[in-house]
């Protein structure tokens, strides 16, 4: 497998396909780089390089027990872009992905960076705080801890209903891909998804995206029942100077599965543009 060790020893897969200008994908919770396959072959295929890498504590990199927030995971991703020598990078960035993009971006500049592309994104900050009363209440994300505390499997089985919108009237969301959001949720380690549940809910990155200086694309599911759009995507563009927002009407928070023609075409514009 390929690998980086970053600054505490931790081992961090990555997948890296093709020839070209990179893209590098960062997926969400509780996800891996497997996430994004059907966009690693679309991208390589179109002539991009595509790299794609599991966050520590998922898939295959190490479950560290400490490190699990989200200046590490933004320094993990940095390391690898260092490594891999990447300049002129185009990043793409799924819910806790996002963040973490956007962190990497307000820790480390854009110096190697041409876009980004931020989908279902949690920036700028998930919580209901005094300064964010349209965030969600700290229930809410005390529940998903309960959930991967007390019977995770179960759990994660019930969560890919609204992750991907199957729990709406005539959805055409199969098994299969209910199954598979299932079996790469269970390779994540108990201890990084209980304490990546803080970092995706609790981080604050409306200074982050103050930082961006370059082409931003935001798509988010009108659906989307995870990371409602209201209270992420309609803030965060306007935080991004000459950033656009794409809507997707219907769409849920798993659209890159269930939209994935679409949005690999929007992508696609975006980044030839």
């Amino acid at each position: 497998m390929s690998t980086i060790k970053s600054k505490d020893g931790a081992s961090i897969f990555y997948k890296d396909w093709g020839t070209g200008q990179p893209m590098l994908f960062s997926h969400g919770w509780p996800l891996n780089a497997d996430a994004w396959d059907e966009q690693l072959m679309f991208f390589a295929s179109h002539g991009y390089r595509v790299i794609a890498h599991d966050r520590r504590g998922h898939g295959r990199s190490s479950q560290t027990w400490d490190g699990n927030d989200m200046d590490t995971y933004a320094d993990d991703l940095a390391a690898l872009m260092d490594t891999l020598d990447l300049r002129n990078v185009i990043m793409v960035g799924h819910s806790t992905g996002g963040g973490e993009v956007t962190r990497t971006i307000g820790r480390h500049g854009t110096n190697r960076v041409a876009r980004v592309v931020l989908v279902g994104a949690i920036p700028p900050l998930m919580l209901q705080t005094a300064s964010n009363p349209h965030g969600l209440p700290i229930s809410v994300f005390d529940g998903i801890r309960r959930g991967v505390v007390e019977d995770r499997s179960q759990f994660y089985k019930d969560l890919s209903a609204p992750f991907y919108g199957a729990n709406r009237e005539g959805s055409k969301v199969s098994q299969g891909l209910r199954d598979q959001f299932w079996m790469w949720s269970m390779q994540v380690g108990i201890k990084g998804a209980y304490d990546c549940i803080k970092v995706f809910s609790e981080t604050d990155l409306t200074e982050d995206l103050k930082r961006f200086d370059v082409p931003t694309l935001f798509i988010h599911g009108e659906d989307d029942q995870i990371v409602p759009i209201d209270d992420a995507a309609r803030i965060a563009v306007t935080l991004v100077p000459g950033a656009k927002l794409l809507v997707y009407s219907g769409a849920a928070h798993g659209l890159t599965a269930t939209e994935k023609d679409r949005f690999n075409a929007d992508v696609l514009a975006f980044v030839k543009a």
